[in-house]
């Protein structure tokens, strides 16, 4: 895929349809954590399905940490990939505030810092894995956690009041569609957690399975989230623009 580049009349040299800023941001997450998983499940599947506790058969999924965390080469993949999706993550967040500020600065304002915010501590998870410091890493992923729900709540009020082309229709399916994504990512923390307490503190096998399935759903639902921005973002375009001669600035 690649977007639809051409001359605009109205003087920009390249001009792109702000409908791909999550679309790529999609794909590249996507194929982040889908190729890392991939990779580790072809060239170290026992050992990154094993905890603590158990191992194969009693333990058969991989977790996302020990997937992008624990071996090379799949946490060199995921590395790239999500350094890749960064732009694309910056711009969700600049589209988002251009998109609403007018309606709503105050909480325009605050989407954007929350989501600029969760996305440093989305790097603290990826780049300092479980591996290197557990601790770090646990307080980033609690921190992106914690951020999420102001997050989403936020977007969930504003998507609504975007304030160039798109009709009230539109824009309350799109609401509809967030609200359902943010209802399956919330609801699938309590069992995560469940999961989780039988694996560390009941040392349950196969528990750990659970969990991670729970947690890769996190993922899903999060990538989803971001990924219903294409309706809202059709009504912007990133363009190149010619700086304007000397003689035209005095």
């Amino acid at each position: 895929m690649r977007p639809d580049l051409h001359l605009s009349a109205g003087g920009a040299v390249h001009k792109v349809s702000g409908w791909w800023i999550p679309a790529l941001h999609t794909v590249l997450a996507g194929s982040a954590f889908l190729g890392a998983l991939a990779v580790g499940c072809q060239l170290h599947y026992r050992k990154i399905v094993r905890n603590e506790y158990y191992g194969y058969p009693d333990e058969w999924f991989p977790s996302v940490s020990a997937t992008i965390g624990d071996r090379f080469p799949e946490r060199s993949v995921f590395q790239v990939l999500i350094a890749l999706t960064c732009p694309t993550r910056l711009l969700l967040h600049v589209f988002w505030y251009v998109l609403t500020a007018r309606a709503a600065p105050a909480r325009a304002k605050a989407l954007f810092w929350v989501g600029f915010v969760r996305t440093c501590t989305c790097g603290g998870w990826v780049y300092v894995t479980s591996t290197d410091h557990h601790d770090t890493h646990d307080v980033m992923m609690i921190a992106y956690m914690v951020l999420t729900l102001p997050y989403m709540l936020l977007l969930l009020q504003l998507s609504d009041k975007v304030v160039f082309g798109h009709g009230a229709q539109a824009l309350a399916a799109s609401k509809r569609r967030r609200k359902w994504v943010c209802a399956l990512f919330f609801g699938s923390i309590p069992p995560m957690v469940y999961f989780f307490i039988n694996h560390k503190v009941h040392r349950i096998a196969g528990a750990y399975t659970t969990y991670a399935f729970f947690e890769w759903a996190l993922i899903l639902f999060d990538v989803m989230f971001d990924s219903l921005a294409t309706t809202e973002f059709r009504a912007l375009d990133l363009s190149i623009v010619p700086a304007k001669s000397d003689e035209q600035r005095s």
